[in-house]
């Protein structure tokens, strides 16, 4: 039996409101998800499983119907999916209401339901959120039925606020494959068995790496798996080292060259590091020609001679000030301190 597991897609998010690449993004989400449908149906794909926020908030029902849409193009393929704590079942939702085609299976229950589908010898099973937040276990206990060869559970949390998870307990469940959602890096709790898909796309800053699905193959000789990106951007933060020769100028070049370097379809957060000549200023820098910066944290400081600066005014405030750090290491907090200190009283001498 051949699935693919998807989770967080997000349909409807507007990541980074407000930036140049802003409106290409929901747009693009909703490509990426089109693009694993087409999968589905070019590989011949037995289940898709969608484990939970398929939509970043409560669906429209026109967003639901483009949907279906999609998943009725599926000749082959059996779509299961269930509502997380973003796209939970609100007592308005048209979730409650909506007649999906044919071949999808909504798990909505409060409760863990289950649906079988005797040709796979498969059975699935999965609950979906009623409220934003669930603090309790509602997976604990949970485990296979013994209804078909292969038995899945379809699950979203793992947190405290959203159905905390003892892992070792699921573990030991005997569920041939879970399916997991809610946290947007891909990783395995459990090698092959107990796995974060991911988010389909980066929706979030913090969303860094790559994203995409996880494909599976479930056999008589056990399971397995492989992840395979699919995203159109990745988040990507990085450091640029500055120092004392360098200008506005200089730095704005750093940034181009590694934004090539790592491609200029991908959002950038960027820190500037080092110590700078104390004349450039660095914290208004100019970056809309790059490419997508989504943020420039200026964490330079800048470069004085604290000897020289001393004896020139050791008989003043500054001298006083200075003597005040003396002996400190130039990583510390007290490191900076005096040098933002020292900045601000020579400002206000000029």
């Amino acid at each position: 039996m051949r699935f693919i597991h998807i989770a967080d897609v997000h349909l409807g998010a507007r990541p980074d409101a407000g930036k140049l690449y802003t409106e290409k993004r929901p747009e693009e989400i909703w490509n990426t998800f089109e693009r694993v449908i087409g999968i589905c149906q070019e590989e011949q794909t037995d289940l898709l499983l969608i484990a939970g926020d398929l939509f970043h908030r409560q669906p429209l029902l026109r967003e639901l119907k483009e949907a279906d849409y999609l998943f009725s193009t599926l000749t082959h393929t059996k779509v299961v999916l269930i509502a997380g704590n973003h796209d939970y079942i609100r007592r308005d939702s048209y979730y409650r209401t909506f007649r999906w085609h044919d071949n999808v299976y909504p798990l909505f229950d409060r409760e863990i339901s289950c649906v079988e589908f005797d040709g796979l010898e498969t059975a699935v099973y999965g609950l979906s959120y009623y409220s934003r937040e669930i603090p309790e276990p509602l997976y604990h206990g949970a485990a296979p039925e013994g209804r078909q060869r292969y038995e899945i559970l379809l699950a979203h949390g793992g947190d405290d606020r959203h159905i905390p998870i003892n892992w070792e307990e699921l573990d030991r469940s005997g569920f041939s494959y879970t399916a997991l959602g809610h946290i947007h890096r891909p990783q395995a709790v459990r090698r092959n068995r107990i796995v974060y898909a991911g988010a389909l796309e980066p929706v979030d800053r913090n969303d860094t790496g790559p994203h995409g699905y996880v494909k599976g193959e479930l056999t008589e000789k056990g399971i397995h798996i492989s992840w395979i990106p699919c995203a159109s951007r990745e988040y990507i933060h990085l450091e640029i080292p500055v120092d004392e020769a360098d200008t506005a100028g200089s730095v704005k070049q750093k940034i181009r060259e590694l934004l090539n370097e790592y491609g200029n379809e991908n959002i950038y957060k960027i820190k500037l590091k080092g110590e700078r000549d104390r004349e450039i200023l660095l914290d208004s820098l100019n970056t809309d020609d790059l490419g997508n910066i989504l943020e420039i944290l200026d964490e330079t400081r800048p470069a004085y001679d604290f000897d020289r600066l001393y004896r020139e005014n050791a008989g003043n405030l500054i001298g006083q000030y200075i003597k005040n750090f003396e002996g400190c290491s130039r990583d510390s907090e007290a490191w900076q301190a005096l040098c933002e200190g020292v900045d601000a009283l020579l400002a206000n001498r000029r």
